[in-house]
């Protein structure tokens, strides 16, 4: 029989049979370059073929971080649909059909993956070097060149991420907590009261005995809401009028103690609106806001954006370090709570068209109108 033979497709029932039987052709089958691709994790030669193990059932991209396979339980297979014509299922971890012809982004997504499936386990550097076969260092330096964020970044991302979902199902405090992978409640208020803006038990009830402050003013976009916690403020909003804003707010923060309070926030109205009509923001005006790591970077970066000036979303993906990450940078955009404060506005199209805003397409126009007045 010919190393061609051995190579054909043929089903893991087959393949098993013929494990019994070896012969002189393995010898060869070991020479094979795509087996030394398989030994080597090779990640160039992703996209070219997909190995199949009979002893699992289960087929993988040559790169595959999995345990490597006994040689004789493997066959090669040109496509996925080739593969899973003879009878086999495609692999979770390395998700072959998937791939995009990208070796390096790949290689990350599958780490992001991994973080993804494993947030319950401790997942340093070291555990993520081994788990991939790569130095610590060098895992980073590339994960954070694709993302622009670190591994440990993208894990508290994830386990914030996770940890609001459950708390918002209705999940205890203690469980939530685990379930997303915090080790101990120090630990957990830690890592999240600043990004939830308030404890976890508050933010799971709701925001309920939480006190924020609002007060409502007449700004260049009409009636204008601003919202404060102990902290700062973690909502600006525009409507038509105060009954829209107050229902806005309420649906933020639906069982918050909501208190106006027009005199305490005066100072920070006063800031708002004098910027609008073209002074310097206050850079000690405080915010409190929830958001990942990856919103953080889009909304810093929308700050030193300077007043009359817009930029693409193209250069703001661009600025993080991210280029192809425009579609992200528009939904961090959207999600932007406390509008003017930080300029989602100064974001446009390539072309130099709006593009979308919270508030609406013609309060961002204006906006831009009159900040290109003032300069």
């Amino acid at each position: 029989m010919t190393i061609n033979a051995i190579l054909t497709e043929e089903s893991p029932q087959t393949m098993s049979s013929r494990q019994s039987q070896p012969g002189p052709q393995l010898a060869g089958a070991v020479d094979d370059p795509r087996w030394h691709a398989v030994v080597g994790r090779d990640g160039a030669r992703d996209g070219e073929f997909v190995f199949a193990v009979s002893s699992t059932g289960v087929y993988c991209r040559p790169s595959c971080a999995a345990r490597r396979p006994r040689r004789e339980n493997v066959q090669f297979f040109v496509t996925p649909e080739q593969a899973e014509r003879a009878g086999y299922r495609a692999c979770l971890r390395c998700r072959p059909r998937s791939f995009s012809g990208n070796a390096e982004a790949e290689g990350v997504k599958a780490i992001c993956r991994f973080i993804e499936q494993h947030l319950d386990e401790p997942l340093t550097l070291d555990r993520l070097g081994k788990e991939f076969r790569q130095s610590p260092f060098y895992l980073q330096r590339r994960f954070k060149a694709a993302l622009g964020i670190t591994p440990r970044e993208y894990v508290d991302s994830c386990r914030l991420r996770m940890l609001k979902r459950n708390l918002q199902a209705g999940d205890s405090v203690t469980r939530a907590m685990y379930d997303a992978g915090y080790g101990s409640s120090s630990r957990l208020y830690e890592k999240t009261a600043s990004q939830l803006g308030m404890t976890p038990d508050k933010y799971r009830r709701g925001a309920i005995a939480a006190s924020i402050r609002y007060a409502c003013a007449d700004s260049p976009l009409g009636r204008m809401l601003i919202a404060a916690t102990e902290r700062g403020i973690c909502s600006i909003q525009f409507a038509k009028s105060d009954g829209e804003l107050l229902e806005g707010l309420k649906r933020e923060f639906p069982f918050a103690a909501r208190k106006a309070d027009a005199g305490g926030l005066q100072s920070w109205v006063s800031a708002l609106l004098r910027h609008m009509r073209g002074k310097d923001l206050d850079s000690a005006l405080p915010l409190d806001i929830r958001a990942t790591a990856f919103q953080r970077r889009v909304w810093a970066y929308l700050q030193s954006i300077p007043f009359g000036s817009t930029k693409s979303y193209i250069e703001v993906a661009k600025g993080i370090g991210q280029p192809r990450a425009c579609r992200a940078v528009a939904r961090a955009c959207a999600t932007n709570p406390v509008a003017v404060a930080i300029p989602c506005h100064r974001v446009v199209r390539e072309d130099g068209s709006m593009g979308g805003y919270r508030w609406g397409v013609e309060k961002k126009k204006a906006l831009l109108e009159i900040e290109g007045a003032r300069t």
